[in-house]
């Protein structure tokens, strides 16, 4: 509480102006500009590598999913021909 006290006891002081856009703007020059380009940069990399990923990602799981549909057909066709098989063994023995 010690630098508290002493702020209090000092009272109260002015305030500087503001700087306007004009000479903060004149103050920092080409720096503004060149933070400007290297964020904008940064957000494109980083953008352009995650559009990337994803793309990478649903592709393969598209592909993972064609594989597990084309299984799925697979054992329904064998089922069809088992049966197909099993019925037309059983209207041969029949007569």
């Amino acid at each position: 509480m010690g630098k508290h006290d002493e702020l209090l006891e000092q009272g109260a002081r002015e305030a500087p102006e503001p700087e306007t856009a004009e000479e903060r703007s004149g103050r920092l020059g080409m720096k503004t500009a060149a933070g400007g380009v290297v964020g904008g940069g940064i957000a494109l990399a980083k953008f352009g590598g995650l559009a990337k990923l994803f793309l990478w990602i649903f592709a393969w799981h598209g592909v993972i999913s064609l594989w597990q549909v084309g299984g799925w057909v697979a054992l329904l066709a064998l089922a069809a021909a088992a049966t197909v098989y099993l019925v037309v063994r059983s209207r041969r023995e029949a007569p």
